[in-house]
Parts: structure tokens; C-alpha cells; sequence
């Protein structure tokens, strides 16, 4: 009689082992899912802040210890870029478009990798494997600049255009387009172009400075209306007035570069030495 009570006693037990069990399978699920997500909040960290040598290193051991994931390899290739090592990124992202599940983004990525490497004809080898129904900004981007390393002047202005029409922030490329322009001696498209980037982004230098380049070109020395400081301001004359004595307008120049030394707020020496030496000679 006492065994129907023993047996009893022990379904309980049996089942409380068992939800122990299941409990414990839970719950490595469960830190198994804390770590994957901590990893990937990790991965994104690296990628975006701190000091790139230093997400270099984190990826670098973390594809050393899982070769075949290719977002540690694309982690490792972004930081290689970012830390400026372009070699070593080229060498990254060749990996990545070697991977299974490589995208057109990451052929792309390696043009770009590419073409900072100074490897032009590597970078439009690369970018002629993506389909044309891949249309992003930066594929347009280094389409242009591809054709622009080509002197396909006609090429290069599609390519640009498209670009300006695939993002929101079109000034960084229109300041590239109107470079091109001013290279090709087109200064009157050039001048029209980095004006519209100015517009777009008021804080871009250097399509102020290449805007006082081509306007200089054409003999305009008078400043155009455009959001600048004091120090920009002088850097912008001094721009100008060495552009004016390359154009043979020597006194102009010299008045320019003046008003340089004049509006700087502290010390500019080099527009100082170079009015000096004019003086001078």
C-alpha cells in the first residue's frame, strides 16, 4: 500500500527536476540572445565612434575567431577605411566580394576603396560587375569621378546628375562636379555649381574656396555674398589674390592679399610672406 504513495511523491519531484531543466534551457536561450544582441550593438559602436585603429583591432580578432561571417568582415573593411589604411581596406573588401553572400554595396565599397588607393582602372573594372538596375548615389558618385579619371567629360556629367538626384545632401557631390568643370576650364558652370553648394551646406570650405578659384579664373576679384567667418574671409582673399596674380594682375593681388593680412584675426602668415615677396620682387 505504501508504494501508489511513494510513486506519488515522486511524479511531483520528476516534474520539478524537469521544469529545473527546462528553466536552465530557457535561460541559456535567453543569455545566448543578451549576447548576440550586445554583440551587434558592439559591432555598431565600433563602426561609428572611438578611435578606428581601435575598431580595426576589435574586428580583426573577431574575424580571426569567426572568419566566415561576412558583417565582421565588412566591420573589419569600414574601419580599415576609416582609419585611413586604404591598402589594407582594398585587400578587406576584396575578401567581403569573395564571400557567399556578397551584395552589390560591398562590390561598391571596394570601387570606393579602390579609386582612394588611386587604383582607377581596378575601381571601373569593379564597378562594371554591378548591374545597371543598381542605382544608389554612391555608385553614381564614383561612376562620375571614374569618368572624370577618364577625361569622359560628357559620361561624367550623367553620372553627376544622376547622383544629385539620389540624396537628400547633394552638396558634397555638386562640389565635386563643379571641381571637374573647373578642371575641364569651364568656369562659368563650375562658379554656378559651387554656388548651389554653398547654398545646400553653408559650413562646405572647400566649395567656397574652389568658388573663388573660378570666379578668380574669369577675373572677378570682388567677394561674393556667401555665409563666412573673419578667418574664412581671409583665407578666401588670399585665395583670390594669388589667383589674381597668376592671371598677371599683380597689384590687384597685392590689394587682396592686404585685405587678407588686414581681416585675419590673428597673424596670417602666409599671406604675409607671399605680399612681401611681391613687394619685394
Amino acid at each position: 500500500m505504501r508504494h501508489p504513495i511513494l510513486v506519488s511523491l515522486c511524479i511531483p519531484a520528476l516534474v520539478a527536476m524537469a521544469a529545473c531543466e527546462n528553466t536552465g534551457e530557457d535561460a541559456t536561450r535567453s543569455f545566448n540572445g543578451v549576447n548576440v544582441i550586445d554583440e551587434s550593438n558592439l559591432n555598431d559602436v565600433m563602426l561609428t565612434v572611438g578611435d578606428p585603429n581601435e575598431a580595426v583591432t576589435y574586428f580583426q580578432r573577431a574575424t580571426g575567431e569567426q572568419p566566415d561571417r561576412i558583417d565582421l568582415q565588412r566591420g573589419l573593411a569600414i574601419s580599415l577605411i576609416r582609419a585611413g589604411r586604404h591598402t589594407e581596406a582594398v585587400s578587406a573588401w576584396q575578401k567581403v566580394v569573395a564571400h557567399k553572400d556578397v551584395t552589390d554595396d560591398d562590390r561598391v565599397e571596394l570601387a570606393d576603396a579602390l579609386i582612394r588607393n588611386g587604383d582607377w582602372k581596378a575601381a571601373e573594372k569593379t564597378l562594371n560587375t554591378v548591374p545597371p538596375t543598381f542605382e544608389t548615389f554612391k555608385r553614381y558618385r564614383l561612376e562620375a569621378m571614374v569618368a572624370d579619371s577618364n577625361k569622359d567629360w560628357k559620361k561624367a556629367d550623367s553620372f553627376y546628375d544622376t547622383a544629385v538626384g539620389l540624396t537628400t545632401t547633394p552638396a558634397g557631390v555638386m562640389n565635386n562636379w563643379g571641381y571637374s568643370k573647373l578642371t575641364r576650364g569651364d568656369y562659368a558652370d563650375a562658379e554656378r555649381l559651387f554656388a548651389d553648394a554653398i547654398r545646400l551646406d553653408g559650413k562646405l570650405f572647400t566649395a567656397k574656396n574652389n568658388l573663388i578659384l573660378a570666379r578668380g579664373a574669369q577675373k572677378k576679384y570682388t567677394m561674393p555674398v556667401m555665409p563666412m567667418s573673419q578667418a574664412e574671409r581671409a583665407e578666401l582673399l588670399y585665395s583670390l589674390g594669388l589667383t589674381a596674380v597668376k592671371q598677371g594682375d599683380v597689384t590687384i593681388g597685392k590689394g587682396l592679399l592686404r585685405d587678407a593680412v588686414d581681416t585675419h584675426p590673428q597673424h596670417f602668415d602666409a599671406a604675409a610672406r607671399s605680399l612681401t615677396a611681391l613687394e619685394n620682387s
